[in-house]
């Protein structure tokens, strides 16, 4: 059985499905960190505690069984002497610390294993953290770049990756095309309207010369008859 229960709400068992669920899964690394520094910070505390625990009752062990080797030594010197009466005295508590030392021992070995459990445990939890603290920073390192990435297609998609920059000049083209045309149009009809007042100005000078000589024959004429 587990010396001590998890309290941590993230574990490795869970970590992986988390991460593929999370938005920010460098945070729920954290957090996980976070969670098992608090859990190796407990499990040091409680191994220290057994640790404590077990040196007390391998100290009682130990006495139980100075006592009970000391108890039957001088059960015997008190035979030699012929003293019945001590070495049956020396026995009962030789009897008392067989007792205790079978008790203390069983404690003892409990006490050793879970001693044990712990430490296995311990030393999982603080291979886990490492494991995931190596990733971390690669993570980190990832989301950052998948960041500013996120953030270059937004720009991308706010200004059109730069598209609108030629269309923007080929409207501008089209539009001064169009007044240059309108300009060269207008250039053209006040030509026109040159020419022709030209020509009409040439029109009128050649029927007042008509006309003149016209006149010139008539009183040429006249002046004869």
């Amino acid at each position: 059985m587990s010396v001590f229960r998890r309290m941590r709400d993230i574990t490795v068992a869970n970590l992986n499905e988390r991460l593929e669920q999370s938005q920010d899964p460098v945070k729920l690394i954290d957090q996980f960190l976070h969670s098992t520094r608090e859990e190796i910070t407990e499990a040091e505390r409680l191994y220290q505690q057994y640790a404590a625990h077990t040196k007390q009752l391998q100290q009682q062990v130990n006495q139980a069984t100075a006592m009970r080797n000391k108890r039957e030594e001088q059960a015997l010197l008190a035979l030699k002497a012929g003293e019945d009466h001590l070495a049956k005295l020396a026995l009962q508590e030789k009897i008392i610390h067989e007792e205790k030392l079978e008790q203390y021992s069983g404690l003892l070995e409990q006490s050793q294993q879970s001693l044990f459990e712990l430490e296995s445990q311990l030393n999982e939890l603080k291979m886990e953290y490492q494991t995931v603290y190596s990733k971390r920073q690669y993570y980190a390192a990832r989301m950052e770049s998948l960041r500013l990435q996120q953030r270059m297609n937004q720009r991308a998609t706010a200004y059109g990756n730069g598209s609108d920059v030629p269309k923007m000049f080929g409207r501008l083209e089209d539009r001064m095309s169009d007044w240059e045309l309108e300009a060269k149009s207008l250039r053209d009809l006040r030509r026109m309207g040159q020419e022709y007042a030209i020509q009409a100005g040439e029109t009128v000078a050649t029927v007042l010369e008509r006309e003149m000589a016209r006149l010139k024959e008539k009183l040429n004429n006249d002046g004869k008859e």
